[in-house]
């Protein structure tokens, strides 16, 4: 689609796809790229603005990543933010020190609400700050527009040349008026008028897939999950019974996942294409044997799932597209946001022939007969993926099913995975997501499940003496998927959890709540 475009140079910020989601939610797409991308490639992207995310250099490092001064001649609007908003200083000619007191975290900034990227802010607004050095004195031709006690130099712009600066990140949810700050960029300076509509994206993939793929058959390893649930539906709508689609049941799903999928994507299903159940239960758990080590569980789980897809593909014959559920975190997590202009044709082939298990459980497979992958949803985000998953008109409890990772429930049990351990977890983790249903405080809440400890402790259940197993129920709120907090949930509802949780799961005399914030990975 011909669209609007803003850019997110990466400096090595760990905010670098939340920017890029925040001018999303300003109708205006967005993508990130590495801070080497060349000149030549951004004018010939053509985007209507550029913004450099933080890092966690000093710029008057010599090791540190830079930017060729070129690129404030180009007539296109920029917006630095805290690392860039230091390197806009330094490259045009002011000065960045090691600040005398560092800032981190909530700061009341002095706003100049007389700057376009300010507009509609308040004179002193909350803003989240995370920075050791600091712009000493700015270059020629700006002006300070905002400043705290210790930061005189908390924003500066050159209106002439549409360069602005923020020390501060308006990209985080603790900024208070950030989002009206980036709002302000895209639409006041950049003078975007926001066409990235979700609701014009359907439509056009359909069509544009329908055209690549003409009469070819497309096969698609599909998890259940969201991601590779909505690219499903949307080849499915464009091309039908040329789509076969493999669902490898691993057994380490949640309870009745399996049958689920089957029920939306099977022959009962509402959707026109093939769909293959590989039951590869027992398989997995004999893999599994023995295996304690989370990251050994991971790749043994990754393997095996390429492997068992591989069976099922050679039993189909040549296809001519293999299709993915990447999305856009995915392409810059594994280095797909780089500059590939410069690969030859037959690495660019290795690249594709490398299947995506969810969440990149990793294993490396042998190439599957195909010449061509397909991933229509590579340049979206998750609530991206939702929205157009809702106009596709998907159940609205598979479109927003709860986060599941890969190797599922291998890694929500500590030690080795058995089959009596998968049962347990299954059991309590839909105890407590059913009990949050009904407490009707689910779409309050973030990502929430139950995990299997290795911890067994002696207990009295009515008049006897059990020694079972601890289970471990953990909610987090999170807007960024990047910092959590765990969730205030009612005592009622875990008192509640609890007890159905040790009456009707055997093995198990304990429940607990994580508190920790920053969730582990379970």
């Amino acid at each position: 689609m011909k669209k609007e475009l803003v850019i997110v140079l990466d400096f090595g910020g760990q905010y670098n796809q939340l920017i890029a989601r925040r001018v999303r939610e300003c109708n205006v797409y967005c993508e990130v790229h590495p801070y080497t991308l060349s000149l030549e490639k951004i004018k010939e992207l053509n985007p209507k603005g550029i913004i450099f995310t933080g890092g966690p250099n000093s710029v008057y490092a010599e090791e540190s990543p830079r930017y060729s001064k070129e690129i404030f001649e180009l007539g296109i609007p920029i917006l630095g933010i805290c690392y860039g908003s230091q390197l806009m200083a330094y490259e045009l000619g002011g000065k960045v020190e090691t600040a005398p007191t560092s800032e981190y975290g909530h700061t009341k900034v002095d706003i100049d609400t007389d700057s376009v990227l300010f507009k509609s802010v308040r004179k002193k607004t909350v803003c989240w700050m995370s920075h050791t050095d600091y712009i000493a004195q700015v270059p020629e031709g700006f002006k300070i527009i905002g400043s705290t006690p210790v930061c005189p130099v908390a924003a500066m712009e050159c209106a002439e040349k549409k360069l602005y600066a923020t020390q501060f990140h308006p990209e985080v949810m603790h900024t208070e008026e950030g989002q009206q700050m980036l709002r302000n960029f895209v639409y006041k300076v950049c003078g975007c008028v926001g066409d990235w509509k979700m609701a014009d994206f359907a439509k056009s993939t359909i069509e544009s897939l329908r055209e690549k793929i003409g009469d070819g058959k497309v096969l698609c390893a599909l998890s259940g999950g969201v991601d590779s649930s909505v690219a499903a539906v949307l080849l499915s709508k464009a091309i039908g019974k040329q789509l076969t689609c493999v669902f490898v049941d691993h057994g380490l799903l949640r309870k009745d996942e399996g049958d689920e999928v089957e029920r939306v994507f099977g022959p009962e299903g509402d959707y026109d294409l093939n769909f293959i159940r590989v039951n590869a239960q027992e398989h997995f758990y004999e893999k599994l044997k023995g295996v304690t080590e989370p990251e050994e569980k991971r790749m043994i789980i990754g393997e095996e799932f390429i492997r068992v897809f591989e069976r099922e593909a050679k039993k189909i014959g040549k296809v001519d597209f293999l299709a993915q559920g990447t999305i856009y975190p995915d392409v810059i997590e594994s280095g797909g946001g780089k500059d590939k202009d410069k690969d030859s044709e037959d690495e660019k082939a290795k690249k594709a022939a490398v299947i995506k298990s969810h969440h990149n459980v990793g294993g490396l497979p042998d190439h599957v007969d195909f010449k061509e992958i397909v991933e229509p949803l590579r340049m979206l985000f998750k609530d991206e993926v939702r929205k157009v998953g809702l106009e596709l008109g998907i159940p609205e409890y598979l479109v927003f099913r709860q986060p599941f990772p890969g190797p599922g429930l291998g890694i929500r049990i500590i030690g080795e995975v058995t089959e009596e351990k998968v049962k347990i977890v299954q059991e309590a983790d839909y105890i407590f997501r059913d009990e949050v249903s009904k407490a009707g405080i689910a779409k309050n809440l973030g990502q929430y499940f139950a995990a299997l400890t290795n911890m067994r402790s002696v207990g009295v259940m009515g008049d006897g003496r059990t020694y079972d197993y601890a289970v471990a129920l953990r909610s987090v709120n999170t807007s960024d998927f990047m910092t959590a907090e765990a969730s205030e949930i009612p005592f009622e509802v875990l008192n509640k959890t609890m007890t159905r949780i040790i009456n009707e799961v055997k093995g198990v005399n304990r429940v607990l709540y994580d508190l920790t914030s920053k969730p582990l990975e379970l």
